[in-house]
């Protein structure tokens, strides 16, 4: 089996990505005594180096990368070593000009940016192993070597292409996936607007067309284009597997929804050999912290629960967004070692030096423009001092409370054209039932919908509109041997295929929450209705309600105005030993805290009202014992309550009864016993 742990690394990961190419040798010595100084263990060297590296075809330049590999290893720093594969030189597009993807729109890209390129174009696959075995050949066995780390963000900002190459491969995924051309009609449904195909020769991929797309085709067509960049994952991985055996692959993802909506995770957390992840603030008004919080938990679940590696963030404000705000002082810290709580073996940013030219001159760094003599610096210098007080943690798993089912398929699915509402969006329902557990204190595994979920007390759905028969049968499952089930709107709609389920709405989740929904009604923007529950509270909603139809579940809260007035709007079921809650419409914060506080008295879910709101409390547990992480995203002081006393590992101290935690800081407590 390959090694899951960077090779040779015994302290928590920290650094950044290293692009020395972009200063003199010269520097490189300030460089790496700056690194010493910082406390940085790990860099991630050449991932845009494939033009230095070869400089012209078949002519390769490798003594730079020599001096710099065995200059950090000198100082005891590990190498993360990239695979360059996601910027070909410029020779290589004036080559294979073919090579540059293609809209749906018929516009292919022109070099001068990141990741141009078409994954299905052969030459581009030839030229990628090349480079990755002349890589591995040379430094297979370099003692700096702690990973091997293959292209960049795969789907970002590029997935798919349309181009004539494209629709070859795709022709043969539909062969391999569905043996037959009249399978292919049949789960995508062409005998509607008479697409029927005779041969699969006649399939294109789906390019720009006068009316909405064959809703199948485009859902297939996502899926090929997520496994064509992973088939060519696998092909690099493979090379570095067997060139430089003992050494982990990976390549880093971008699980937070609000980075990257191309690629399913879980697919491709079977395919490295350790998680990793970069993620990034999106400064839309929402609360940072909580999408920090979700981005790890989604990371975590998908490395199946294993320790994983934040590859890259930010110290400070980024370039790319319309307004980038710097990180307030403390922040860069409290933001590492949160996603140090939820699972992540360390904390490494882009990038290690500030650059001064090309697209993210104004990206923050370790080392900024302004040198060492600023904040970011002197915080920098202070998070790895913590780092290395907190090694111990390292091979520990984070506990979590309740799960949350998502799937990028159905993510995918709900996205395409003509659906219900524009309004209603899946993304926004998994990050308002995310904050809501949140905000309950609730530290949340993300789950397939279907994975066992039998250690779960709690299960939600916020947004699974495709959902499989097995999956429904699982959930059925889970609740009738005494799980606890929480789903939102709009679920278990389509299957695999986007076919609607034969029978009433809800699909395969009918039977499982005691209902038939006979119509979706959704509101126009605006619009409000009013949910009042059997106490007389009334709570308010928006984009959509539904005409449910109790068959064995209670009526909860009913719709007091609106389309489906005197209907229920929240349902509970109870089935075997457990029970199955049903929410028809969007409910706001207050709402959500109300319904997932009844599901979770069902669940026997104690509540944390000893906690204050934004002070978040995560234990991670393992053979070296438990650690308590109270990370404080206020602006006052916090006490957090201890279950057991034991020792402050940034301070030293001795907590015990109630831990304090100052304003905007973060404790470790390593818990006696």
């Amino acid at each position: 089996m390959p090694e899951t742990t960077p090779r040779g690394l015994t302290r928590l990961a920290f650094g950044g990505d290293y692009n020395p190419e972009q200063w003199p040798e010269s520097v490189w010595q300030e460089d790496v005594r700056l690194m010493r100084e910082a406390g940085v263990t790990m860099v991630s060297v050449g991932i845009f180096s494939w033009a230095l590296l070869e400089p012209s075809p078949g002519r390769y330049d490798f003594g730079w990368l020599d001096r710099l590999l065995d200059l950090l290893h000198e100082h005891g720093i590990r190498v993360d070593l990239g695979t360059p594969t996601v910027v070909p030189p410029v020779w290589f597009y004036r080559a294979h000009p073919e090579a540059l993807p293609v809209t749906a729109e018929g516009v292919r890209y022109e070099f001068g940016s990141r990741a141009a390129i078409c994954h299905s174009n052969a030459d581009y696959r030839s030229a990628a192993a090349s480079i990755t075995t002349k890589l591995a050949e040379r430094y297979g066995d370099h003692p700096a070597l702690a990973m091997w780390h293959v292209h960049n963000e795969y789907g970002v900002p590029v997935s798919a292409c349309y181009c004539a190459s494209c629709a070859a491969h795709f022709r043969r995924w539909l062969a391999t996936t569905y043996g037959t051309v009249d399978a292919v009609n049949e789960a995508w449904g062409t005998a509607f607007w008479g697409q029927r195909y005779g041969d699969l020769e006649d399939i294109n991929p789906p390019r720009l067309t006068p009316a909405a797309v064959n809703p199948g085709q485009a859902l297939d067509y996502k899926r090929f284009a997520d496994a064509t960049m992973r088939e060519n994952f696998r092909m690099e991985r493979d090379i570095l597997h067997r060139l430089s055996p003992g050494v982990p692959v990976t390549t880093n993802f971008m699980t937070a929804l609000s980075q990257c909506d191309s690629v399913d995770y879980w697919a491709w957390g079977r395919e490295v050999d350790l998680v990793t992840n970069d993620h990034y603030l999106i400064t839309d008004g929402r609360r940072t912290h909580v999408n920090l919080a979700m981005a790890a938990d989604l990371t975590r679940s998908v490395a199946g629960g294993a320790p994983w590696l934040l590859l890259e963030h930010s110290t400070s404000g980024v370039n790319w967004q319309l307004r980038n705000p710097a990180k307030a002082p403390g922040q860069m810290a409290r933001n590492s070692l949160a996603h140090v709580a939820r699972g992540s073996e360390g904390a490494l940013f882009f990038q290690w030096r500030q650059s001064r030219r090309g697209a993210e001159k104004f990206h923050s760094a370790m080392v900024p423009h302004g040198g060492t003599d600023t904040r970011v610096w002197h915080e920098v210098v202070e998070l790895g001092a913590s780092m290395e007080a907190l090694s111990e943690i390292r091979g520990t798993r984070t506990e979590a409370d309740v799960a949350v089912l998502w799937d990028w398929h159905s993510w995918w699915a709900q996205t395409l054209d003509w659906r219900p509402s524009v309004d209603h969006d899946a993304r926004e329902r998994a990050d308002a039932f995310y904050e809501a557990l949140y905000d309950r204190h609730l530290t949340v595994d993300f789950a397939h919908p279907e994975a066992d979920l039998s250690r779960y007390p709690l299960v939600v759905v916020p947004a699974l509109y495709l959902m499989t028969e097995a999956a429904g049968r699982n959930l059925t499952a889970y609740v009738e041997q005494g799980g606890t089930l929480v789903v939102s709107y709009f679920s278990g709609i389509v299957d695999q295929h986007d076919a609607v389920h034969e029978g009433a709405y809800p699909g395969p989740l009918r039977d499982v929450l005691g209902l038939t929904v006979e119509e979706f009604s959704p509101l126009l923007p605006g619009e409000r209705v009013r949910v009042t529950g059997p106490d007389g509270t009334e709570l308010s909603a928006d984009v959509w309600t539904e005409f449910v139809v109790p068959r064995g579940a209670e009526t909860v809260s009913a719709y007091a105005d609106g389309p489906a007035a005197g209907l229920p709007a929240v349902t509970r079921h109870r089935l075997g030993e457990g029970t199955a809650w049903y929410v028809s419409t969007r409910l706001g914060a207050d709402g959500l805290d109300a319904l997932l506080g009844r599901a979770g008295e069902d669940a026997g879910l104690t509540p944390r009202t000893d906690l204050p709101r934004d002070v978040e409390v995560v234990r991670r547990t393992g053979a070296s014992g438990t650690y308590l992480f109270a990370v404080n995203h206020t602006g006052s002081d916090a006490k957090v309550p201890l279950e057991a006393a034991g020792t402050e590992l940034l301070t030293g101290d001795r907590a015990a009864g109630r831990l304090a935690v100052p304003a905007g800081a973060v404790r470790v407590v390593r818990l006696d016993g």
